[in-house]
């Protein structure tokens, strides 16, 4: 999914549309934006669930982006999931700036599921591919400064003065003439009787030079909340009557139960058992007794897509699917297996990586309540209008009578964008007459995940006089992502997944001779979108086999990728320079420490990172620096960028050294944080995160971390044994310990 870098409106959003809904509304000032027609209808209540807790009734019809009550306390409804990566504080702040609000009276609430709530008049908001900040920037500054506008105007009006000589400051109207100064909840009321013909339908908005708060760094809303255990998370929901449900799937991917109603007469008093799609459900008075029921049942699956296939038959498929002579064409320019039989310098590699969990840190969940008059619905999402949609296509219940309560995230990273544990609860409540809270165990979420596909690619390259590469091919064979999702277009008559080749079709170095094919392969595994999607492995390849040339060409892989970049990607070139300087790599390292190199560009940043490793006797690798430069475009928050890319780092470094998900007898073989691990605190490696100043499109931060790290630490590796991995995890590679000549 990508933006437009000129406009930053990906929707075409006109300004016409952009206009003051205000009304005297609870004497405060409402204002939002009249989005295009959609043939979603809006619901009508939105209650329960949210962060800042319930909201009174009459409040529960709302159709604007801000609120200022007659106290000045400002409330600003966010149509994006938090899920960790600061978006209720960066997209606030966007709104705060062109507002001139007193930071410390902004107060944040997830906006509803009714569609006048999303920002570019889709069918559905998602929080993904690293897109609120980017997609929603220009749109956040116009509602700020309207409200400003609006404001101002009020001032002036009831002082009698022009309203150019009044100005907003820190939440007030001053006029400096006669030193005179009304709160914005002094002004609300008149605000919102403002005729439209008074307000501007093109705001003036700030230069950045003007900027007072987006820029700098800013502690996050939420912090105190969470801290204090405040925030309602998604396992946190507590309804009336509520049971709680636990679930059992089938061990084969598309298994279903034989015998569930000779299960269902069976079971304990005081308990039922529902019958979902891939599974069985116990529900119980806690989840404690719902799990233990489930688990002790003798359920009879059918036959399963992924029956008696494992890892091996599968990467024996994509070898062979990479190895296709006629694979649809992703990219070509010149002629480039013709100038590879010339070159005189020839390399070639293969590359693979495996299935990928998400393993976010609160477990899944959802909660439901069926009734004859409509689905309620509290849920972690990362699109609580796409989960509307979902389930009224799954029940045949109008999207008007189905409310979705959007909850914190407690770590999302693409698996919060199924639904298939909502439509699980759904499913629960209906058989059992009350709402349930179905929780996953962790060993459910990690043999029942949508992950991230496991992928081959063939890389070839000639090598010129200079050493730089005069041909290079590649051929990748993946799962598609997107032949699943069909309300983003699914698999295109093409046959190319734009998520399979991104980072590598599209890689900036210059070649003159370029061809790259692609082919979906299915494997009967489940995938999906994983943070930083087909980046998280391209960049893997790419930047691993541009080292190996390097080499080849006996130059520094830091100046040799430099070469490659420095006439057409000026930005590519002063990240790498700066993460260069960043390391001193110009000065080798301590005794026993290597380092390694990387740079990849997704969801409009580009990030280039060092990783300085060592390598024990045993052959053991310890990270045990990252340094990280990033160029975002326009940013908001320095403080949540540098945490983003932390946050990417150790995700990313954890899958790249025993991150991997292994099929037997069609069975996933991990089940548990003992057997797909994260980094502890003690493994974690010091990461300098630096911004690179560019002023460009604004870029994301919560992925694009993640994809250099994997083959900054395998280039390092290489540094320090001679030896070059090109697969992943690390861990199932034996490490010297002593760099060979």
């Amino acid at each position: 999914m990508k933006t437009d870098q000129e406009t930053n409106n990906p929707a075409g959003l006109s300004r016409r549309f952009f206009v003051q809904s205000g009304a005297a509304t609870f004497a405060g000032l409402v204002l939002g934006f009249h989005l295009p027609a959609n043939p979603m209808r809006r619901s009508e209540a939105f209650a329960a669930g949210a962060p800042e807790g319930k909201l009174e009734a009459k409040d529960a019809r709302l159709n604007t982006w801000l609120r200022i009550a007659p106290d000045g306390l400002i409330t600003i409804y966010v149509a994006k999931s938090e899920m960790g990566q600061g978006i209720f504080t960066s997209m606030p702040m966007l709104i705060a700036e062109e507002l001139e609000a007193d930071w410390s009276k902004i107060r944040v609430e997830p906006a509803p599921s009714d569609v006048e709530f999303n920002y570019t008049g889709a069918p559905f908001e998602i929080t993904g591919g690293s897109m609120s900040v980017r997609t929603t920037w220009e749109i956040l500054q116009r509602i700020g400064a309207t409200a400003r506008h609006m404001l101002t105007a009020a001032a002036a009006q009831k002082w009698g003065v022009p309203a150019e000589s009044c100005r907003a400051e820190q939440g007030q109207i001053v006029h400096a003439a006669t030193g005179r100064k009304a709160g914005f909840g002094e002004l609300t009321a008149a605000a919102a009787a403002l005729p439209a013909s008074a307000i501007p339908k093109e705001p003036k908005l700030k230069a950045p030079s003007e900027y007072k708060l987006v820029g700098k760094s800013v502690k996050r809303l939420d912090t105190p909340a969470k801290v204090s255990g405040k925030p309602i998370f998604g396992i946190d929901v507590v309804v009336p009557e509520m049971r709680y449900g636990a679930v059992r799937h089938s061990p084969v991917f598309g298994g279903e139960c034989a015998n569930f109603e000779a299960l269902a007469k069976g079971m304990p008093a005081g308990t039922s058992l529902a019958k979902v799609t891939g599974g069985i459900v116990a529900v119980a008075d806690s989840w404690f007794t719902a799990k233990t029921v489930v688990l002790g049942l003798e359920p009879k699956w059918t036959k399963g897509a992924s029956a008696g296939l494992s890892s091996k038959d599968i990467e024996k498929r994509l070898r062979t699917a990479a190895g296709g002579k006629k694979n649809p064409v992703a990219a070509t320019k010149g002629e480039a297996t013709k100038v590879l039989g010339t070159a005189k310098v020839k390399l070639e590699a293969e590359y693979s990586t495996p299935f990928l969990a998400h393993t976010p840190m609160e477990p899944l969940n959802a909660t439901a309540h069926v009734r004859p008059d409509g689905i309620e619905i509290w849920v972690g999402t990362q699109s609580h209008t796409l989960t509307k949609l979902l389930v009224s296509q799954a029940t045949k219940v109008p999207q008007e009578k189905i409310v979705v309560h959007t909850t914190y995230l407690g770590g999302g990273f693409g698996r919060r964008a199924e639904n298939d544990m909502v439509l699980q609860a759904v499913e629960a409540s209906k058989a059992v007459g009350k709402p349930v809270k179905l929780i996953w165990s962790r060993e459910e979420d990690v043999q029942h995940d949508f992950y991230r596909p496991a992928s081959l690619v063939k890389m070839r390259a000639g090598l010129g006089e200079d050493g730089l590469p005069v041909a290079l091919t590649a051929s990748i064979a993946s799962p598609s992502i997107m032949q699943r999702w069909t309300m983003f277009g699914g698999l295109p008559k093409s046959g190319i997944d734009m998520t399979t080749i991104e980072g590598l079709a599209d890689m900036k170095y210059e070649c003159p001779n370029l061809h790259v094919q692609t082919v979906a392969v299915d494997t009967g595994v489940p995938v999906g979108f994983w943070r930083s999607v087909g980046s998280s492995h391209n960049a893997f390849y790419v930047e691993s086999f541009i080292d190996e040339l390097a080499h080849a060409a006996k130059q520094d892989p830091y100046k040799y990728r430099r070469a490659l970049l420095e006439k057409s990607h000026p930005r590519f070139v002063k990240a790498l320079d700066t993460v260069a300087r960043m390391a001193n790599w110009e000065t080798p390292p301590a005794e026993g420490r290597f380092r390694g190199i990387a740079i990849a560009e997704s969801f409009g940043s580009i990030v280039a990172e060092v990783a300085e490793v060592s390598v024990s006797a045993e052959g053991q690798p310890t990270v045990h620096k990252v340094w990280v430069a990033v160029d975002c475009g326009r940013y908001v928050n320095p403080d949540n960028i540098a945490a983003q890319m932390e946050s990417g780092v150790v995700y990313g470094l954890s899958a790249a050294l025993r991150g991997q998900i292994t099929l037997r007898n069609g069975r996933v073989e991990q089940s548990n944080f003992h057997d797909y691990s994260m980094l502890a605190p003690h493994e974690m490696p010091e990461i300098a995160v630096e911004i690179v100043e560019s002023g460009e499109a604004p870029g994301g931060v919560g992925e694009p971390g993640t994809p250099p790290i994997a083959p900054a630490v395998t280039n390092a590796l290489f540094a320090a044994t001679g030896t070059r991995i090109r697969s992943l995890p690390i861990s199932n590679h034996k490490l010297t310990g002593k760099k060979k000549a």
